[in-house]
């Protein structure tokens, strides 16, 4: 079974969020599945220094600096395809609103990169499972929306602590036309209907191991529906 790895560069603030990534790789791994890591290979919207929050230079690629994640085992995603895969995760980190689509800068009127989307509607109509964590589930939103489809996504709760507006994310979920459905930090959101897994993950305050109990669950929910 080969599963991939949607990354959108490497760190939080301006790609794929390492600690989500790496927690994927390995539930992945536990579960005895093949990952193939995929990134586009395309310039990042732009590069934070991470250290002081601020942007800075020279500019970066998205596809070279997901390989920092993947060990240099990494595949464009313009050679990727569903055939080639049995079902798919995106992690979140910012990259996935700035750099597979445009929703933190335009919130539910994005745009997501045409390859992004190909892929996640190829995967949904061959009825292969995706898993989106994090902010990830706008990038599926806005990928069906274009497709004419609908889910229900989660970005997380209002009933716990986070540093983002939960109930914003959802409005503007459903204002692509999905549903949006309240989830705690450590659990998930199944679409049997679209075999889409979603799970909020650093949406909501989190350590480390709760990050990697919730994608643990996520990924394993995502191999029981590809093997289905």
């Amino acid at each position: 079974m080969k599963i991939g790895v949607l990354l959108s560069g490497c760190g939080v603030f301006d790609g794929s969020e390492i600690q989500e990534a790496v927690s994927v790789l390995i539930a992945l791994d536990e579960l005895g599945v093949e990952a193939l890591c995929l990134a586009p290979d395309m310039p990042q919207h732009h590069v934070m220094n991470h250290l002081k929050g601020e942007e800075m230079e020279p500019a970066r690629n998205v596809l070279v600096e997901s390989a920092r994640i993947a060990r240099g085992e990494i595949q464009s995603l313009a050679d990727a395809s569903a055939d080639s895969l049995d079902g798919l995760v995106i992690p979140g980190g910012f990259g996935a609103a700035k750099n597979l689509c445009t929703w933190a800068f335009d919130g539910p009127d994005a745009r997501v990169q045409p390859a992004v989307a190909e892929l996640i509607l190829e995967l949904v109509k061959a009825g292969k499972p995706i898993a989106a964590l994090c902010v990830a589930p706008v990038v599926v939103a806005k990928a069906l929306q274009g497709g004419g489809l609908s889910a229900e996504l989660t970005l997380g709760t209002t009933e716990g602590a986070s540093p983002y507006d939960i109930s914003g994310f959802h409005g503007g979920v459903e204002a692509t036309g999905m549903k949006a459905k309240e989830c705690p930090l450590g659990e998930i959101v199944v679409d049997e209907s679209r075999k889409i897994i979603s799970s909020p993950c650093y949406m909501m305050e989190a350590s480390p191991a709760k990050i990697l109990a919730g994608v643990r669950k996520a990924c394993a929910k995502l191999v029981e529906m590809a093997k289905a």
